[in-house]
């Protein structure tokens, strides 16, 4: 499947994908923009140029890999893991790949006419930790999800903010992703432990029973599994049983507390809690939006 950027110009190409924005909301004449969304693919390839600069956080999840290159440099070749950045400045070309995105990210664009003079030549800051510009970009989605309506005045301080904060790191600042301490899983393994998974979700899965189809010893599965995949064997199984539980609210009838059961939640409100706090809305509301206008 082949789409056009949200924003910019150039080309998405897709295999197996999905995608559900959770936000989308714009101030002072679309200076500002900011964009919430799940995102889940096998494949994607992404050619793009945008007249504003992008800051990127990812929420929650991963992927197995992403490849980026600016103006025709590799700038990053690894995996995206949940807290980590990525600013994009205005007029850059870039050209990513992404394998296995199971993930969700929220996206500020900011107008380079933006008070953004400041921002030193050249700055760039790919899958990067800086605790800071983590902190400004989830305060403005939190208060969102929320249902609160930031001013006008709020938003414009907090973009300021944003912007000081790019200048100061310059992107030096900002601290790389570690990298994997522990050898990764094998891709076959790796595939196989996915599968196992996805077949038994709804089951009591234990980090033994994943360790015996990779042929590892539980702990040394443990942490070559978060190498991998950043996440560990878990937190990748409650990963799961969501995206297993936004297919079922969308596409059957089911009651709730039902696809929790099915899925191997401890109850509804273990479904609601955990759906909650990845996705940022609740199985009731999630549903609301497949539900037939009459």
């Amino acid at each position: 499947m082949s789409i056009r950027p949200l924003v910019g110009s150039g080309e998405i190409v897709e295999r197996v994908a999905s995608t559900r924005s959770a936000l989308d909301m714009s101030w002072l004449d679309g200076r500002v923009r900011l964009d919430h969304r799940h995102w889940q693919s096998a494949e994607t390839d992404v050619v793009w140029t945008a007249p504003q600069h992008l800051l990127v956080l990812t929420d929650s999840g991963r992927t197995a890999r992403t490849l980026m290159r600016a103006n025709g440099k590799v700038v990053y070749d690894g995996a995206d893991y949940a807290g980590a950045l990525t600013f994009v400045p205005a007029g850059t070309e870039r050209r990513n790949v992404y394998l296995d995105a199971r993930l969700s990210y929220t996206a500020l664009w900011i107008d380079p006419s933006f008070g953004s003079s400041a921002l030193p030549d050249g700055i760039g800051i790919t899958n990067a930790r800086d605790e800071v510009l983590r902190v400004l970009i989830a305060s403005l989605r939190d208060e969102l999800l929320a249902g609160w309506g930031p001013s006008v005045g709020y938003v414009e301080h907090l973009t300021a903010l944003v912007l000081d904060r790019l200048a100061a790191v310059g992107g030096r600042a900002a601290s790389p992703l570690p990298p994997a301490r522990h050898a990764a899983l094998s891709r076959p393994a790796s595939e196989r432990v996915r599968d196992y998974v996805r077949a038994h979700v709804g089951t009591d899965l234990s980090i033994k029973d994943m360790a015996a189809v990779a042929g590892l010893a539980p702990d040394s599965f443990a942490r070559r599994f978060k190498a991998t995949t950043g996440m560990s064997p878990y937190a990748f199984v409650l990963e799961e049983r969501v995206r297993q539980a936004e297919a079922l609210l969308a596409e059957t009838r089911e009651p709730i507390g039902g696809i929790a059961i099915q899925l191997g939640f401890a109850s509804q409100s273990h479904l609601t809690s955990t759906f909650r706090r990845q996705r940022g809305i609740t199985p009731l509301a999630f549903r609301a939006n497949f539900i037939p206008r009459s």
